[in-house]
């Protein structure tokens, strides 16, 4: 009975003793090495990395087709949306510039299906309404009116239907220039600053749109808007399922802003969040919609 019960243990700790000896030549002595790995099976951090390639080679390029070919490698759900949010979080975390415009212009050619091109013919803009906003009026009111605020500003809801949604450009060859210029004019300049309420917006947003002297809205154009402790930059052409010239900044409640287009123009000042009231009085947070464009 002895002998049987020894045997047993004996079997047992010759199967531990195997395993870990295993374990040790498979981590240590010869761990497993991968070569050729596809790009779906790559760390996060290195998927962006591939995906901010891409860009770089499509800015360079402008084949959008083998910039297709090459991100399908990662299997995403929808590629131009990952790019979009990777070129905003390239913004946040001060990534070069030259990084986030490829990004930004690889998420609106994605999204369009085309490179984009200025000198193509102006898109249609095309307004949707939004559900359950029929017979609903809201009134603008300021928390604080200030004296300084210019006195073109005009305080009139805005529909909600006068958020944009993406435009329908024609299908042309990937051959375009990938860098899209501006049609030449002067500086972008101040055409309409309303309020926006919409009380689906839980935040006050400066809300901007650009475009050039011919109407087509201009990506890739910097914005700078300061405070009193501070300083900030964003850029048009992130968020191409709304508008390429489309741009947002999140405001702060009793702080008053100031905003710039970077490379010259009109400055909008004494912007501040402000209240809207719904036909049932209940009150939300408005934004302000800037409108710029080339004379």
């Amino acid at each position: 009975m002895k002998q049987e019960r020894r045997g047993s243990w004996y079997l047992l700790t010759a199967v531990v003793i195997g395993a870990a000896m295993g374990l040790v030549y498979s981590w240590v002595v010869s761990p497993v090495k991968y070569v050729d790995a596809p790009p779906y099976v790559l760390r996060a951090d290195y998927k962006d990395d591939y995906r901010a390639l891409v860009a770089a080679a499509y800015l360079y390029s402008g084949d959008l087709v083998r910039a297709q070919a090459r991100l399908a490698q990662l299997k995403d759900d929808n590629p131009a949306q990952r790019i979009a949010m990777q070129a905003q979080q390239a913004l946040a975390e001060g990534r070069p510039d030259e990084e986030v415009r490829a990004l930004s212009l690889l998420a609106l050619a994605l999204s369009q299906g085309v490179t984009p091109n200025a000198s193509s013919s102006p898109p249609t803009l095309a307004v949707s309404s939004i559900p359950g906003t029929s017979g609903v009026t809201s009134t603008p009111v300021l928390i604080e009116p200030s004296a300084s605020l210019s006195p073109t500003l005009e305080t009139t809801a805005m529909p909600l239907s006068m958020i944009r949604i993406p435009r329908p450009v024609s299908a042309v060859g990937s051959t375009l220039a990938a860098t899209p210029t501006p049609t030449q004019g002067g500086p972008f300049v101040l055409q309409e600053t309303r309020l926006v309420c919409n009380n689906n917006q839980p935040e006050p947003l400066i809300q901007v749109e650009i475009s050039d002297a011919a109407g087509q809205p201009v990506p890739s154009v910097e914005l700078v808007v300061t405070w009193d402790s501070g300083e900030d930059h964003f850029y048009t052409g992130l968020q191409p399922e709304l508008s390429i010239g489309y741009a947002d900044f999140t405001m702060t409640p009793s702080v008053i802003y100031s905003i710039r287009v970077a490379d010259g123009g009109q400055a909008v000042d004494a912007l501040k969040a402000a209240e809207c009231v719904s036909a049932d009085n209940s009150r939300y947070w408005g934004s302000w919609f800037l409108t710029f464009a080339q004379p």
